[in-house]
């Protein structure tokens, strides 16, 4: 596989960028990848001199840009944060370039969140032609920096704007909800809880996909030799799953029988009741589907704190 040879990976050291760094360095093994966050390569980009000095230093050819605040409860709670983050750590990073590297790829790593009121309307999957519309602090930030970068992209910035829905897998904190799950039953498949769930609303529908469906996309719009400029692609099965359903399949896999019990505290009605998307567009330029069977990587997740 053809590809960049200079390779900045921000938040490497998160659950994506993980699997991401694993991927380029099993795909463009001769490419120089700079994990930013993981190993002894740091970056704050919230830090506009240090964020230029490192794409100075570097020059790269592509940017993964996957750094940022990726929990909504937290961004709730630490909003000044989240837009520091999300959206000024952003411009740092896409100024940073346009500087030094203008011709590199720069690759945003967006969220699904941004269209927010927009699955209501929809009532179904929606397209990139979707309005954003977010509904939360978390998608606002997110919304604001893709935005941002559309703008640069007409200046020039050579930027790919990725909306991926929901995913997980091995690695995934235990604040979102399918490592949760997964936690609860491994914790008590060994007797360190007993054998009850207690659990809130279970009757949204969410497109989910496996992290490492996900970093194939981001993959292959790395190493495709071309791409409008700005261009936005969801990345998405285009399959909404009930959360309930998903606990199911998850219990049915568990070694000892565990009872669910809805607590009434826990019962908060989703803003969104349906959310999916249409990713025949990142089919289309990039070739992209997802692969890995939803089964497989539910399996997977459970197995992994299995592992503990």
């Amino acid at each position: 596989m053809q590809g960049p040879d200079r390779i900045l990976v921000t938040g490497a050291g998160g659950f994506v960028g993980r699997w991401m760094t694993g991927r380029l360095a099993a795909a463009l093994p001769d490419a120089t990848v700079v994990a930013a966050g993981a190993g002894g390569v740091t970056l704050d980009v919230t830090r506009e001199a240090d964020v230029d000095a490192l794409i100075g230093s570097l020059r790269p050819t592509a940017v993964i840009h996957l750094a940022g605040m990726s929990s909504p409860v937290r961004a709730r709670a630490e909003t000044r944060v989240a837009w520091d983050t999300n959206l000024f750590g952003t411009l740092n990073l896409a100024q940073a370039v346009m500087r030094h590297a203008p011709e590199a790829r720069f690759i945003q790593a967006g969220s699904s969140e941004v269209y927010g009121g927009s699955f209501k309307a929809a009532g179904g999957r929606v397209d990139e032609t979707a309005a954003l519309a977010p509904l939360n602090p978390y998608a606002t930030t997110k919304a604001a920096a893709d935005l941002l970068l559309g703008e640069m992209a007409e200046a020039g910035l050579n930027a790919v704007r990725f909306r991926p829905f929901n995913h997980t897998g091995p690695g995934q904190a235990t604040s979102f909800v399918v490592p949760a799950f997964a936690a609860q039953i491994a914790a008590a498949e060994r007797g360190e809880r007993e054998p009850v769930m207690h659990v809130g609303n279970l009757d949204a529908r969410r497109d989910f996909l496996d992290v490492r469906d996900v970093v194939e996309a981001y993959l292959l719009a790395v190493t495709a030799p071309s791409l409008p400029r700005g261009v936005v692609l969801n990345v998405a099965s285009g399959q909404p799953r009930r959360i309930g359903d998903i606990l199911d399949t998850l219990l049915g896999l568990a070694r000892i029988a565990i009872r669910v019990e809805r607590d009434q505290g826990l019962m908060r009605p989703s803003d969104v009741p349906v959310a999916a998307g249409d990713a025949t567009l990142a089919g289309r330029l990039l070739g992209w589907r997802p692969r890995i069977p939803w089964d497989e990587t539910l399996g997977d997740v459970l197995d992994d704190h299995r592992r503990g």
